[in-house]
């Protein structure tokens, strides 16, 4: 069974609504057998690649909302985030425009490293305050999981990379998706947002009972009815 998921490195929802995932797949009693795929989704993709100022500033700005009410909103994905076992820091994090380390997840893909490789760079982004936009550290990311710096190097600015991770963006648009994350599962079942790990555990059974529906072999035999036994 095949699982699709768009998200942006620089979404928090998106590293919460990972954690969420993996908790109900582990309760999944087909896991093993489902295939898993990261896409690319830019939240603003008209961000430069050097944003001078807080993430504070800059989503008080780009959404028009008092800095308090930014700080609240901060705390709260602060506090979702500690109940999945990660720890935000949204005073270090670094504003960046998110499209380099998208194609380095597609080429982690190309080496079967994209799960590690999508959760150092939310780790990274979220926890660490790194620069996300920046080809040292991105191939120095790269590097840990096995990918050749030069190839990293190579691929952060490959028109290839950059029509595949565009083609993500068209499907996207396609599904009718808005936000992130967004999970699609076996192309008929859609998920949206981090929603709670029995939520996802429930969606996998649903779209398995459907691609695998029992089949009733009917014999003679005792049995009780309505009527009795």
């Amino acid at each position: 069974m095949k699982v699709d998921i768009w998200s942006d490195i620089a979404c928090p929802w998106c590293y919460i609504g990972k954690r969420r995932f993996e908790a109900g797949l582990r309760d999944f009693a087909h896991a093993d057998d489902v295939e898993i795929t990261w896409h690319s989704y830019q939240l603003d993709p008209t961000l430069p690649e050097h944003y001078d100022g807080s993430e504070v500033d800059y989503l008080a700005a780009r959404k028009g909302m008092p800095r308090d009410q930014v700080q609240q909103m901060f705390a709260h994905v602060a506090e979702q985030a500690a109940g999945e076992g990660l720890h935000y820091d949204f005073d270090k994090l670094v504003v960046a425009n998110s499209m380099r380390a998208h194609h380095l997840l597609h080429l982690a893909a190309r080496h079967g490293v994209a799960d590690e490789v999508k959760e150092a760079l939310l780790s990274a982004h979220f926890e660490h305050g790194v620069d996300i936009g920046d080809a040292d550290q991105l191939a120095e990311i790269g590097a840990r999981h096995g990918l050749d710096a030069t190839e990293v190097r190579e691929a952060l600015d490959d028109p290839q990379v950059r029509t595949e991770v565009e083609r993500d963006f068209a499907q996207a648009r396609a599904y009718g998706i808005q936000g992130v994350p967004f999970f699609v599962i076996d192309e008929k079942f859609g998920v949206s947002g981090a929603q709670p790990a029995a939520t996802f555990t429930g969606a996998l059974e649903q779209a398995w009972q459907a691609a695998h529906p029992l089949t009733m072999q009917y014999a003679e035999g005792a049995a009780c009815g309505p009527d009795g036994c």
